[in-house]
């Protein structure tokens, strides 16, 4: 465990998280110094900081004179009502509905954010450096405060960062084969998770306060990590024979979903007991999953690869109950929702398990190529897509009958002039 230095701040974000997104604002003067906090051991450094980063703050819609940016990075924020875009010339936040950029930006240097995550709609950001001029080292995680436009603490290590996550009370940085947890209110380290090979950043939380349930890859191939840190308890759970590719929580953590490599299977499992719940098949042929997401009620499941389609399946366990029950035995079957099936489902055991499998209810087609992550949108049976090309879609789908989706909306968040 770190030690920490004397005279640290406890009060470090108890001023400053404000509701930044709901109303953007001028900003205030910084405040005045305060003590520096910082937490150190041999893997790690954690500190607080009121110097200010040199930054322009540019809101405006425009491009600059140069040509459009390179987009580094995409992700949704926790109740995916926004989206943040890291560029190799700053960082850009955009509320998806309706549509708009809510702000971006541009700083000193045009130094590129490899990773941006946001917390929930308030003003603290965590950023890291990345593409050809990094604004930050790759080794940093840059605490951002959107309200007083500076970094306000940062946390460093030994090894290139790899992801970040966020809660209310916590975050998480992922490394290439360590994980590390830290208090968010002190940046005090609090857990520290040896995985196997990394790269890709694999991390997923839960965001439902009082509840927190971290998931990651284990130490063996196939295998995931689930700590329940209320009940202090570890559970591995084998989901795969090969790497795993890509997982992601129900918001409660009562629900994992997760993908290997192969790409053909998706699994949902029971995080309290690790009990396999539904199995369902994207497709036939080797896919890489680029995204995972579960709706609000964990009722439906949102899969995206780069064979240029994106799939929702019917879910038929019950969420809400697992945190109670946590038992060991399917859903009962007559409660379950349908999913479809082969027509070739009645001869189950004689032919190969692909004639058995469920597939998606609906499905959307993109162009193939560009890596999108998809998540459900805040209208009911919508579903929102973006993409490294700069693109976002807003779709919806049937519950009854399926198929394809239908397009709501589309933009290049990039070159906002290119919509239809």
């Amino acid at each position: 465990m770190a030690a920490v230095h004397p005279n640290p701040d406890p009060n470090f974000l108890s001023h400053v998280l404000q509701p930044y997104l709901e109303q953007q604002q001028q900003f205030p003067p910084d405040p005045s110094d305060e003590e520096t906090a910082t937490e150190t051991d041999n893997e790690s450094t954690a500190s607080f900081t009121n110097n200010s980063i040199v930054s322009i703050p540019n809101t405006n819609s425009g491009l600059t004179e140069r040509s459009k940016p390179v987009l580094l990075h995409v992700s949704f924020n926790q109740d995916y009502g926004y989206f943040s875009a890291g560029t190799d010339r700053g960082f850009r936040v955009y509320d998806c509905d309706p549509f708009s950029e809510n702000f971006r930006r541009n700083l000193d240097g045009n130094g590129g954010i490899g990773i941006v995550e946001m917390l929930f709609r308030c003003n603290i950001l965590a950023l890291v450096g990345g593409g050809d001029s990094p604004q930050y080292p790759l080794n940093k995680v840059m605490i951002w405060d959107d309200y007083h436009n500076r970094c306000t603490g940062e946390l460093s290590f030994r090894s290139e960062v790899r992801g970040v996550r966020l809660r209310r009370d916590r975050i998480v940085v992922v490394l290439e084969q360590k994980i590390f947890v830290y208090n968010l209110e002190d940046l005090k380290l609090l857990h520290q998770i040896e995985t196997i090979a990394n790269p890709k950043g694999l991390c997923a939380v839960s965001h439902v306060a009082g509840s927190f349930v971290l998931v990651c890859p284990g130490l063996l191939k196939g295998q995931v990590m689930v700590q329940h840190y209320s009940s202090k308890t570890t559970k591995f759970i084998m989901a795969h024979d090969s790497r795993i590719a890509c997982f992601t929580l129900s918001q409660d953590g009562n629900l994992l979903a997760t993908a290997s490599t192969k790409g053909t299977l998706v699994r949902i499992f029971n995080t309290h007991d690790g009990t396999l719940m539904q199995e369902v098949r994207r497709g036939a042929d080797r896919a890489e999953i680029y995204s995972l997401a579960f709706s609000p009620t964990a009722h439906w499941l949102a899969v995206s690869s780069d064979k240029g389609t994106v799939h929702v399946f019917r879910l038929k366990v019950n969420a809400e109950n697992l945190g109670n029950a946590r038992s060991s035995s399917p859903p009962d079957s007559s409660s379950a929702m349908t999913s479809p099936r082969s027509s070739l489902s009645f001869i189950k055991g004689v032919l190969p398990k692909y004639f058995s499998s469920e597939w998606s209810v609906a499905q959307f087609r993109l162009i193939e190529g560009p890596q999108y992550i998809v998540a459900f949108g805040q209208q009911k049976n919508t579903v929102v897509i973006i993409g490294l090309d700069g693109s976002f879609y807003r779709c919806k789908f049937d519950p009854a009958s399926g198929g394809e989706m239908t397009q709501l909306e589309y933009h290049n968040f990039l070159n906002p002039d290119e919509a239809f």
